[in-house]
């Protein structure tokens, strides 16, 4: 998220909170694809992490991407935290360790979102290397301990920080040393919602498998091919997860906001300044838990619309739907996943069928799969065949969705040629850590730094 929200509209109750949930509905005509990738930015001459400050650091990343795009500074508390395009398109931010995350805007197809991404990674090279920095696009830190990571002057992120270890045993890692791709798409009604929302959930572990990517850990492997997945395990569940409720019969935007208001809080912005919130609940904030402790001590919208960026379901809902799954990977991922998802879920005749494939789905079978998928990723075993069956058969899906949508670029080919890295992953079988460990224990001679020669932008 790029920058916390300002709206002093005072909260009269759950349907106003519901209806800044249905507010995201729009024609299918409408529908746009927004993109956000992180990526590990590092020193060229040891690998070492960056830090906040100094002459090659993160401040000066972003010093020079503000030169270069003339973009809005984003400050917190007299420190550049991020960029934000004036004309409303994307946004730059930084994540707890340093990550650097373009949040892309709202685009029309994965043509143009794979141009952003290009365009993107080609300013921040033209930035960072005069300043001996490098970006690594990959799920997990392969090398550095959390220790060595160093954390962004971002007030929320010290409020996070604290509050983590009371709620599980990872919180730490995937703040600062996880990165990810996401999509953010968009739905027509409550029941669109609904729909895109169960069939995203279903299929996170199918994608989170698929993209796999952080197969190391301070130098060794970690036994697992998506390591990130397994971190989400034990972060904080009160918050985080398969969020079963979206599978209950009437499920709709006041069941999101009934389950969001239940979750502790993270902080009040006022002004500023970010007060700690994380012993209360939003619904106690609310009835008022907070009198006496920040100022103006009612609710707003604005700290309604905070804390939906502070919940971390698999499928996260807005304005829009946001997918969550993936570890993040090297450019030709950073487009290949929004292609897997427009195409299952751009399409209501291709929708329809994912639906079908995954509907009968026990609860127990989807847990079943989160759990799985972190360890053995494609190989994970479900019903009488694997997650990679699963894969291959939504990946036909996706490719028709993509061929029916016939959004075609300069030279006549429709998005499915933004899906090859997905194809290259099911027709091998190999997830990129599968292919990563293959390095490893051959090419790189077991030296997990080469993945910084191997994997950088």
């Amino acid at each position: 998220m790029a920058r916390d929200t300002v709206d002093s509209t005072p909260i009269e109750g759950y349907s106003q909170l519901a209806a800044t949930l249905e507010a995201g509905c729009k024609p299918a005509e409408s529908f746009r694809i927004g993109t956000e990738h992180e990526k590990f930015g590092f020193n060229l001459s040891d690998l070492s992490p960056i830090p906040y400050g100094g002459e090659h650091g993160v401040k000066a990343v972003l010093d020079g991407m503000e030169g270069l795009l003339g973009w809005e500074p984003i400050s917190d508390n007299g420190n550049i935290i991020g960029l934000a395009d004036p004309v409303g398109g994307g946004a730059i931010s930084i994540e707890p360790g340093g990550q650097f995350e373009l949040s892309g805007a709202p685009l029309d197809n994965l043509h143009q979102t794979c141009r952003e991404t290009n365009a993107h990674l080609a300013q921040v090279r033209e930035v960072a290397q005069p300043l001996g920095v490098g970006f690594l696009g990959l799920g997990m830190t392969p090398t550095w301990t959390r220790e060595q990571v160093p954390a962004m002057p971002k007030q929320r992120y010290q409020i996070m920080t604290r509050y983590m270890p009371k709620v599980g045993s990872l919180g730490l890692d995937m703040m600062y040393r996880t990165s990810t791709i996401q999509v953010n798409l968009d739905f027509a009604s409550e029941a669109d919602m609904a729909k895109k929302m169960r069939i995203g959930l279903a299929l996170q572990p199918i994608a989170t498998a698929i993209f796999a990517n952080s197969p190391f850990t301070e130098g060794k492997p970690n036994g697992f091919k998506s390591f990130r997945a397994e971190i989400w395990r034990d972060t904080d569940n009160q918050r985080s997860g398969p969020l079963p409720i979206a599978f209950d019969p009437g499920f709709g935007f006041e069941s999101y906001v009934r389950w969001a208001v239940d979750v502790p809080m993270y902080f009040v912005k006022r002004g500023d300044t970010y007060y700690d919130a994380t012993d209360v609940t939003f619904a106690q904030f609310m009835n008022g838990a907070l009198e006496g402790r920040v100022p103006d001590a009612r609710p707003t919208l604005g700290d309604w619309n905070n804390h939906l960026s502070t919940v971390f379901p698999d499928v996260r809902l807005k304005r829009y739907i946001e997918m969550r799954g993936a570890d993040g990977g090297p450019w030709r991922r950073i487009c290949a996943l929004p292609a897997y998802w427009v195409g299952l879920l751009y399409d209501d005749s291709i929708m329809d069928q994912a639906w079908q494939l995954v509907k009968d789905w026990s609860e127990e079978e989807r847990v079943a799969l989160r759990d799985g998928v972190p360890k053995l990723a494609l190989q994970t075993p479900f019903r009488k065949g694997t997650v990679l069956d699963i894969a291959r058969h939504t990946l036909e899906l996706s490719r028709e969705g993509l061929k029916r949508r016939a959004r075609l670029n300069d030279a006549g080919e429709d998005e499915r040629i933004h899906l090859a890295a997905v194809e290259e992953t099911v027709a091998t079988g190999k997830s990129p850590a599968d292919q990563m460990l293959d390095l490893y224990h051959g090419e790189w001679g077991g030296d997990v730094s080469k993945a910084f020669r191997d994997f950088a932008y």
